[in-house]
């Protein structure tokens, strides 16, 4: 995710105040859709579910049991998913199998942190009983 350094200033009541970095416009897109993507229950289920499975995957029919919804739809969800590249798949003769592409969301969050400002090297975010730290190399 890139972003534009800019240093314009806008006029508050006399006062000259200097804005930080400006996110690109390509960047606020892709995030856009990524958000609008997650925005969607079932497919926040899904990924929770694949997230905090024993193995790292799970069957797709293993996916329509706990959502309790057809296969067709959850087909669809993880279709959605895959193409965004949040999950991957793999086929094991004639069932597939989905995980969650962690490099992805790591991707992601590093991008929105660093459209901040700077690249959160050794810190941690605290949000409500979660922490999120990331150690960078």
């Amino acid at each position: 995710m890139a972003r534009k350094e800019t240093n314009r200033t806008s006029d508050t009541n006399g006062q000259i105040a200097t804005l930080g970095p400006e996110v690109s416009d390509q960047s606020v897109r892709e995030l856009a859709q990524v958000f609008k993507l997650l925005s969607d229950e079932t497919r926040l289920r899904i990924l929770f579910y694949l997230a905090l499975s024993p193995n790292g995957e799970l069957h797709v029919t293993d996916l329509c049991q706990r959502l309790g919804q057809s296969q067709p739809a959850v087909s669809h969800h993880l279709a959605l998913l895959r193409v965004s590249g949040l999950i991957e798949s793999r086929r094991e003769g004639k069932h597939n199998f989905y995980c969650v592409r962690t490099d992805h969301f790591g991707e992601l969050l590093l991008s929105l942190f660093s459209a901040a400002g700077e690249i959160p090297r050794n810190k941690k975010y605290r949000f409500h009983d979660f922490v999120l730290s990331y150690s960078g190399e």
